[in-house]
């Protein structure tokens, strides 16, 4: 679990391409209503509301009424878990190809 929010795991919640749309949405926009999130997906508007609950409860979503309405918008913060976990295996990945590179180097000459 994250240190964000201990009700859902970040990668959990970015792993379904759905969400993944949906925080591509809503970085590209500073806020968006619930019907015009659920006009980009060809599912209604339940399965739109269970998805962004999924992105709330890792923190990734936040939401507010206006109105009758509901509103979101991104949080991106918790994404610095995942990109700091990748930016870990990129590293490893440079390491052992540059490695590699010099094995193959030393085995030319």
């Amino acid at each position: 679990m994250n240190g964000n929010n201990p009700l859902r795991d970040v990668f959990d919640a970015i792993a379904d391409p759905t969400r993944r749309r949906l925080i591509r949405l809503l970085a590209e926009a500073e806020e968006l209503p619930l019907h015009e999130l659920t006009a980009q997906f060809p599912m209604g508007r339940t399965a739109v509301s269970k998805h962004l609950t999924i992105l709330k409860q890792a923190g990734l979503v936040l939401d507010r009424k206006v109105g009758r309405e509901t509103r979101f918008r991104l949080n991106a913060s918790p994404l610095r878990e995942i990109q700091d976990w990748v930016a870990f295996y990129s590293k490893f990945w440079s390491t052992n190809m540059l490695r590699l590179k010099q094995l193959l180097e030393e085995e030319e000459e």
